[in-house]
C-alpha cells in the first residue's frame, strides 16, 4: 500500500499570478506621466470619486490607450486563467474599466471588493524596502486577499509582497486590502475589472 497523499484544493477562490512584460509596464507608466503633465487631462481622468483608496491619486486610463496597448495582453491571460480553474473558454472578455493607484507613505487602500466578473492588480514602481518594519511581520506596503474565516486546515489570508512586473487575477467578489508603508517613494500599481459573458460565469447550472 502507497503511503503518497496528495493535497487537493477543491474550495475556496483560486488566483492567478503571472508577470507582465517590460514593455507593458514602460507602456502604462509613460502613460500615467503624459496624463500627470496635462493638467486638463488629469482632471478629466480623476478616477477618486469612484473608489475607495486614502491615497494621493487614482488615474483612470482611455480605452483607447486600452484597446491599443492591453487588451489583447489581458484577454489572453484571463482566458488561460479561466481554462487552468474552471476549464472554460470565455465568448466575451470585456474590460469594464483600468485605473492607476498612485500611493506613497502613509497611505492606504482600506478592505474592499470589485464589479464585474474577474480583477486584476499589477505593479509598476514599488519604493525599496516598501515592506519596512520594526515588527516581525512585515505586512506594510503588501496586499491581503481575505475569504472566510481562518480554521483548522483552512487560511483566510493570502498575503502577497508586490514586486514591479507581478499581476495577480482573482474573483471580483474577493476581498482585498492595501497596507500603508513607511518609506518614502512611490507604489504604483493598476487595478482592472473584466466582465465575461452569462454562460461562462454562471455558477447554477454547470
Amino acid at each position: 500500500m502507497s503511503n503518497k497523499i496528495n493535497i487537493l484544493s477543491p474550495f475556496g477562490p483560486k488566483l492567478a499570478k503571472i508577470k507582465l512584460t517590460k514593455k507593458i509596464i514602460k507602456d502604462i507608466n509613460n502613460e500615467v506621466e503624459r496624463v500627470i503633465l496635462n493638467e486638463k487631462k488629469l482632471r478629466t481622468n480623476d478616477y477618486s470619486k469612484k473608489l475607495v483608496g486614502e491615497v494621493y491619486q487614482e488615474i483612470e486610463l482611455s480605452k483607447n490607450f486600452i484597446n491599443k496597448k492591453l487588451k489583447k495582453f489581458i484577454q489572453e491571460k484571463i482566458k488561460n486563467y479561466l481554462k487552468k480553474t474552471i476549464n472554460k473558454t470565455a465568448n466575451k472578455i470585456s474590460i469594464k474599466n483600468f485605473w492607476v493607484v498612485r500611493q506613497f507613505k502613509n497611505e492606504y487602500n482600506p478592505v474592499h471588493y470589485h464589479n464585474g466578473n474577474i480583477s486584476g492588480v499589477g505593479y509598476l514602481k514599488i519604493p525599496k524596502n516598501l515592506n519596512y518594519s520594526k515588527k516581525k511581520k512585515k505586512t506594510n506596503g503588501t496586499i491581503d486577499f481575505i475569504n472566510g474565516s481562518r480554521m483548522f486546515l483552512n487560511k483566510s489570508i493570502y498575503n502577497h509582497l508586490p514586486k514591479v512586473g507581478d499581476l495577480i487575477l482573482f474573483p471580483n467578489y474577493l476581498m482585498h486590502t492595501a497596507y500603508p508603508f513607511v518609506v518614502d517613494g512611490e507604489r504604483r500599481s493598476f487595478s482592472f475589472n473584466v466582465e465575461l459573458d452569462k454562460k461562462t460565469a454562471e455558477v447554477f447550472h454547470d
